[in-house]
């Protein structure tokens, strides 16, 4: 019974995304019959995507990332009512649930009334505005029980200014301002104290931290500012980390190339994402992370997407795998929300990154409602809606459909034997298309970069019959014109 459900609730959140344009909703049930029955036979065929536990075995190559922002998430701003929207990231397609730093925050500095999540006191310790420690507990236990995976965001650059470590006069362990006698700031981060990677002593306390929480259950990291930290100590602390767990997942803060050397799984795609800015603003300007300037993107076309996407290829081999996003907690409180940067672009660039080589798609606390509005980072400011499901249903109907066109086409997954980008020949300059091919499963990938409506001709090699992402039976036949709305995108499988 639990796979029947698994099956229906999979072709359910197929029934609603953009094809070829804005959100439909398709009801027409005859004309669907071919599709269903396609569709529930490939759900039935892929070792139960949705299914029981015990035969779902976690890819994470071929998983979708949620950040999860507790403080803002619900009304309490706590895991207790956080553990609650647990079952919806689970009905989403969500695999990973990254919280955001769950340590006490220092108060020497102290950014806003609450603080940096990133001002960390004591890294074994759970920050008493989220809870206890027995809260947190049942926060992991409940999303294990749901097959959901737990990272917790991991700061090993800096702690506090007044940190369990600096108070107890382990003043070796930072890295000094000769000038005053203090650990030195870095950018604006007027509340952090740098730390010492020449002290062993200090690295030694960071493993046994690192080591700490995976005992404890937790199934990776997202490290913050992972390039600023030195390569031998993240392979040392991984190496050793995937002795209690082999199967750890591992996300960098970074672009750098010698993080996937050092142990990491998957970087960030910031390269990626100010080319998203810049196609769609004809041109950007955003803060940039540190805090202490702006980054500035010339425009940017189809052309340089598709450049971006054969560099990168060459750069990173497989199976080093990108985060790719539209929003983060970073992006949306400094640089804007992805209404402000891309405007009515923005679920079209949201689609891509669930289909993208070597990408790994996330979703940021808000976007499956809708939300547009910047979240303030150092306040309380709850998303007060999002544990309301009836809210947002256009969004979280987008973002399900994303999640389950991922999971349900292997020709998606990152990793060892990922499926190269075939670009379609022919296409308008505006029009990124592409098909991806592994093992019997295709998938065709049409996208309109242009606020006008747009035309593409298929090819011999993007001919066939296919299920589109918005539920309905697709036959396309060399010489076929498709017919892409403004910022239209069509996403396709067989």
């Amino acid at each position: 019974m639990k796979k029947l459900l698994s099956i229906v609730a999979l072709f359910a959140a197929m029934t609603l995304v953009a094809c070829g344009g804005g959100q439909k909703e398709q009801k027409k049930e005859a004309d669907k019959q071919k599709a269903q029955t396609a569709q529930n036979n490939k759900a039935a065929e892929s070792a139960d995507v949705a299914g029981d536990d015990e035969a779902c075995e976690f890819d994470k190559f071929n998983s979708v990332v949620y950040e999860l922002n507790i403080r803002q998430a619900t009304k309490e701003g706590t895991f207790a009512a956080a553990e609650k929207y647990l079952p919806e990231l689970k009905a989403m397609g969500v695999d990973i649930v990254w919280l955001m730093p769950i340590s006490p925050i220092g108060v020497d500095g102290r950014k806003g009334t609450l603080g940096s999540y990133y001002s960390i006191i004591d890294y074994k310790a759970i920050n008493p505005e989220f809870g206890t420690m027995e809260d947190f507990d049942s926060f992991l236990n409940t999303a294990h029980d749901l097959g959901l995976k737990v990272i917790i965001d991991w700061v090993a650059n800096h702690t506090s200014r007044d940190a369990n470590w600096w108070k107890e006069g382990k003043k070796d362990w930072y890295v000094m301002d000769e000038n005053t006698g203090l650990p030195i700031v870095e950018y604006d981060w007027t509340d952090i104290a740098k730390l010492n990677y020449q002290n062993e002593d200090m690295r030694a306390a960071m493993l046994d931290a690192l080591k700490f929480w995976i005992e404890k259950g937790v199934d990776g990291y997202r490290c913050d500012v992972a390039m600023n930290v030195p390569a031998d100590f993240w392979a040392e602390a991984w190496k050793q980390v995937r002795e209690i767990n082999p199967d750890v997942y591992l996300l960098a803060e970074g672009e750098e190339t010698w993080l996937h050397e050092a142990g990491f799984e998957a970087t960030y795609a910031w390269e990626l994402h100010h080319i998203f800015n810049a196609m769609a603003k004809g041109g950007s300007e955003t803060k940039n992370v540190a805090g202490d300037g702006t980054i500035k993107t010339d425009a940017k076309y189809v052309k340089d997407l598709k450049e971006y996407m054969e560099r990168d290829d060459e750069k990173y081999p497989a199976p080093a795998m990108h985060l790719m996003f539209t929003s983060n907690h970073d992006e949306n409180s400094w640089a804007g929300t992805e209404f402000e940067r891309m405007g009515d672009a923005h679920k079209t660039f949201a689609a891509l990154t669930f289909v993208m080589p070597k990408g790994q798609p996330l979703i940021y606390t808000g976007q499956e409602i809708g939300l547009n509005r910047r979240l303030q980072f150092f306040e309380k400011d709850s998303v007060v809606e999002l544990v309301d499901l009836s809210y947002g249903k256009e969004y979280r109907d987008f973002y399900k459909s994303l999640c389950a066109f991922r999971h349900n086409n292997k020709a998606l997954a990152a990793g060892a034997n990922v499926a190269p980008v075939k670009f379609v020949e022919g296409a308008p300059e505006n029009v990124l298309a592409f098909t991806r091919e592994k093992d019997g499963n295709k998938v065709l990938c049409l996208f309109n970069f242009s606020a006008e409506p747009t035309k593409v001709t298929i090819t011999e090699a993007a001919a066939g019959d296919y299920l589109c992402i918005c539920d309905e039976a697709k036959s396309f036949k060399a010489g076929d014109v498709v017919e892409l709305d403004a910022w239209g995108f069509m996403l396709l499988a067989k």
